[in-house]
């Protein structure tokens, strides 16, 4: 397990074929961006090449695979995008977890669990990575491959509106706007446009929202018995978790998501004053500095309880 450069990663994807791109489970627009926009550079220079994830592709990013070929081979380089963690492949990429030989991805918290690691934490989403990446390849960008990498960007930094947007973001996003990307479509899907369903989920989750230590902490909670009632899908809950931090004065924002059997799931988004990424490394996650993940096992008291003291522990409560 070694970190290598960007230069490294360009010189294995130009001396290898059948390239097999892995995105992490519950697939958002910056692993799925970055798939299938290097997924369409190697195939624009005669490799094999294809993505596969853990969960079906939610409707709403379906656009991305467009231009890029369904080829069928058997592996000769595996790669992993946005994946900080093996575990995060999903169960059914596990198969492939201890043979990823090569990953590129922007998160602190990664494992260095494939073979060849490349990590930039100062890049804003992996889609700006992607970008450096094809320029070295002297890849053609097409207005397909301009379209993953934007939306990779504008989803990963919440359209521009989070502290990990730099100089270089805006550029990059920009050098893509000129390629004839539909930018302003693509926000408007992203950031614009809410089922019925998620508009049932977001209700109920905040009838149950509860404030903590002085109104620094927001916790909202999401049973399986409310996603049953709401009927919402993986793409519906997606960015439920931004809810609580919109509210004034709240410094950690969480949300916990049952999964079933005695499992569930904390998204947590903080204001720059508290590091995310190191209240979920407590219970084995991880991510990034404003914006992390971690999962718990127990019972739902058990879960608020235990996260609320560590809350409470960097809050100085």
């Amino acid at each position: 397990m070694r970190k290598v450069t960007l230069g490294n990663v360009a010189r294995i994807l130009r001396e290898r074929d059948n390239i097999l791109i892995l995105t992490h489970q519950c697939p958002d627009g910056d692993t799925l961006g970055s798939a299938y926009a290097l997924c369409a550079a190697l195939q624009s220079m005669g490799k094999q090449a294809r993505v596969v994830c853990s969960d079906e592709i939610p409707a709403k990013y379906k656009f991305l695979q467009k231009g890029v070929k369904n080829q069928a081979f058997a592996p000769g380089l595996i790669l992993a995008v946005d994946v900080a963690d093996a575990k995060l492949l999903g169960k059914n990429l596990s198969q492939y977890a201890d043979r990823v030989e090569l990953a590129v991805d922007h998160h602190k918290s990664n494992t260095f669990f494939a073979e060849n690691t490349y990590v930039d934490t100062k890049a804003s989403a992996v889609c700006e990575i992607i970008y450096e990446l094809l320029m070295m390849l002297e890849v053609g960008f097409t207005t397909e491959i301009a379209t993953c990498i934007y939306t990779g960007i504008t989803t990963d930094t919440g359209c521009f509106m989070y502290s990990n947007v730099t100089q270089k973001t805006h550029r990059i996003a920009a050098l893509m706007m000129g390629l004839n990307v539909k930018a302003a479509e693509i926000n408007r899907i992203m950031f614009g446009t809410k089922s019925r369903a998620r508009m049932e989920i977001e209700r109920e989750a905040l009838d149950n929202l509860a404030y903590h230590f002085d109104g620094r902490c927001a916790l909202i909670t999401i049973t399986k018995e409310m996603l049953s009632r709401t009927g919402v899908d993986e793409s519906d809950i997606e960015g439920l978790t931004s809810l609580p931090r919109q509210i004034e004065g709240v410094k950690v924002a969480l949300t916990l998501r049952e999964l079933g059997d005695g499992q569930w799931k904390y998204s947590v988004r903080t204001m720059p004053e508290v590091d995310a990424a190191a209240l979920c490394g407590n219970f084995g996650g991880g991510g990034h500095k404003e914006a992390a993940g971690c999962h718990y096992t127990g019972t739902m008291d058990e879960a608020k309880n235990a996260m609320l003291a560590c809350v409470g522990e960097v809050l100085g409560v």
